[in-house]
């Protein structure tokens, strides 16, 4: 099995630790990963803010990346929603247009080989126990895209419930948006905050030591807002903890 890791431009940039975190454990299970240099931008943010054919390049770049590869895994449920949801959208909308049908092929080539990292770990290698070790209280955030529009479910829970040492403690509310959404916290700057401490105050209300997510992006939010409260609390993303193990312990 060939695959591809599609980093995204928040790890690369803001978490490489997350990244790296995704090679060691993946190699851990077996697992070839390569590394696409040409990859990029998915486009999401040019997407999200109204710029529908400015994204068409990146899903050209995005598709050539990644082609001949049997899977391509992202710690990332939005990055991995906008290829699987927004992708096909974008080609059927440039043929209805008449401007040809590359798009739609580009999409049709790439969404059935991308997995979010969980998806990958449960649903293809079928596994739950990846030899993890965290001794620490930890409560998880599903954010909004592994939720709704990719349907991740128990998949996380399941495997932070398998490793080893750690306490897992429900987030009250977690079913609700922590208030990024992207260019959303942008826009809507003082609802984003007002949306985060609600989140934070839930999270806190755990007592636990760690507020884990499977999406960088929010974690980045909420872990901005814990660092100028002082909080002791702890941002951290699910595949760090998932690359923790006895022999080299995260924390």
């Amino acid at each position: 099995m060939r695959v591809a890791l599609f980093v995204t431009c928040v790890n690369d940039a803001v978490f490489p630790a997350t990244g790296i975190a995704v090679v060691k454990l993946l190699e851990r299970l077996g697992v070839e990963v390569d590394f696409p240099a040409a990859q990029t931008c998915c486009g999401q943010p040019q997407y999200n803010t109204g710029y529908r054919r400015d994204t068409e390049p990146l899903v050209r770049r995005t598709a050539a990346a990644f082609e001949g590869y049997d899977c391509v895994v992202t710690p990332s449920g939005s990055c991995a929603a906008m290829i699987r949801d927004n992708y096909p959208r974008i080609g059927r909308l440039q043929a209805k247009e008449g401007r040809g049908g590359d798009l739609a092929a580009a999409a049709a080539g790439l969404v059935p080989r991308t997995y979010e990292l969980t998806e990958f770990l449960v649903d293809v290698l079928g596994v739950t126990d990846v030899g993890a070790y965290f001794p620490h209280t930890v409560t998880y955030h599903p954010s909004c895209h592994g939720l709704r529009v990719l349907g991740l479910g128990e998949r996380p829970r399941r495997l932070l419930q398998a490793v080893k040492g750690l306490e897992l403690r429900e987030l009250p509310g977690a079913d609700e948006c922590c208030g990024f959404g992207g260019t959303f916290a942008v826009k809507n700057s003082d609802v984003s905050a007002a949306m985060g401490e609600d989140k934070l105050r839930n999270a806190r209300s755990t007592g636990a030591e760690v507020l884990c997510g499977a999406d960088n992006s929010c974690l980045m939010h909420l872990g901005g807002m814990l660092r100028r409260q002082d909080s002791p609390q702890r941002a951290l993303h699910l595949a760090e903890i998932l690359a923790s193990t006895e022999e080299e312990p995260l924390l």
